[in-house]
């Protein structure tokens, strides 16, 4: 083969593989919802659970060191140790109202992402530019509740590597991070369902952006949460590949083999029939409308089916990844009525 013709078959090669590339991601099935999952939740849990790779036993004894309690802004913070994974100490935050008495309801508190990986659960007490100025510790309070919000690995004071670094030590040893994360959420509920403040019957989840889908995946896979609030992350899979927003979500949101079982309405429909709302920006990138679309008229049908289509809440405002003034009020209110 001449030069001149080699360079002709390597440049046509990689228009057909370019090609080929693209069609693949614009074409990419969107399996159908006939047959939909919350007919058989628990089975359907146990295999999303079993995407999340080797986790450490369900059963593990948990162990909580207290290291400190102050008077906050109107409320009572404790901070807390807690053992959950075997692997290493999660840290966590514990909001509380100063006149408790007896067990309230109990929301657990997903931070988002955003890049400050040295923020973790400080979010909770602080607040973030994308949020409302109360931070959620003191709105939640204010309604009389306990809160609980634990730093996630790579996060806070777990930030000891990076999230790419994390990623890539756990794939060797068979480990998710999300399923990690998502591991310790689940642990950190039964050591919140457990505290003698708490009602275990009346525990909610609320959280924005990498917290939405936290929300989200907790609900989803642990029936003990009542009520669900995700804020700007309901993102549609297949629609996130065709209009290649990838980029714009974290190395730590993808779990591998998900699409081949799950759509991001088959994760959601298993929270029905319990209380599910989300708020959503209509200029947000990372959940794109068409998406937002499929999840709403998909859910929509679930939570009919159910007989509580009223326990579903998609609200959609014209702003990018923020929450709004009008999705603060809607989601506490969401919570009221519901926990």
């Amino acid at each position: 083969m001449s030069q001149l013709q080699r360079r002709s078959f390597l440049k046509a090669s990689a228009g057909l593989a370019l090609a080929a590339g693209s069609t693949a991601r614009a074409d990419l099935p969107v399996p159908p919802a006939t047959g939909r999952i919350h007919r058989d939740p628990a089975a359907r849990r146990a295999e999303l659970y079993a995407l999340l790779g080797d986790l450490p036993d369900r059963e593990r004894p948990i162990k909580a060191e207290k290291r400190d309690e102050r008077e906050a802004d109107g409320y009572v913070l404790e901070s807390w140790v807690l053992e959950l994974n075997g692997l290493e100490p999660v840290p966590a935050l514990v909001a509380k109202p100063k006149t408790l008495r007896g067990r309230a309801p109990a929301v657990l508190f997903d931070h988002s992402h955003g890049g400050g990986y040295t923020i973790g659960k400080k979010e909770f007490v602080e607040g973030r530019s994308y949020l409302q100025p109360t931070p959620y510790a003191k709105a939640l309070t204010g309604e009389g509740w306990v809160a609980l919000c634990i730093d996630h690995w790579c996060f806070g004071e777990r930030a000891k590597e990076t999230e790419l670094e994390t990623v890539k030590a756990m794939l060797w040893q068979g480990r998710v991070l999300w399923g990690m994360m998502v591991y310790d959420s689940i642990r950190a509920l039964d050591w919140l369902a457990a505290r003698a403040d708490v009602d275990p019957a009346r525990i909610g989840t609320l959280g924005m952006s990498m917290g939405s889908t936290m929300a989200q995946w907790l609900a989803a896979l642990d029936e003990r949460v009542k009520a669900t609030v995700d804020i700007n992350c309901l993102t549609e899979y297949h629609t996130l590949i065709a209009e290649k927003g990838l980029k714009g979500h974290g190395i730590y949101y993808y779990v591998p083999g998900l699409l081949k079982h799950f759509t991001a309405a088959d994760v959601n429909a298993l929270i029905a029939p319990r209380a599910h709302l989300s708020l959503a920006g209509l200029k947000d990138w990372l959940t794109p409308v068409k998406g937002l679309d499929i999840i709403d008229r998909e859910l929509q049908a679930v939570y009919a089916e159910a007989g509580h289509p009223e326990r579903w809440k998609l609200l959609r405002y014209d702003v990018a990844h923020q929450e709004t003034p009008e999705g603060r009020q809607e989601a506490l209110a969401f919570l009221r009525a519901n926990l």
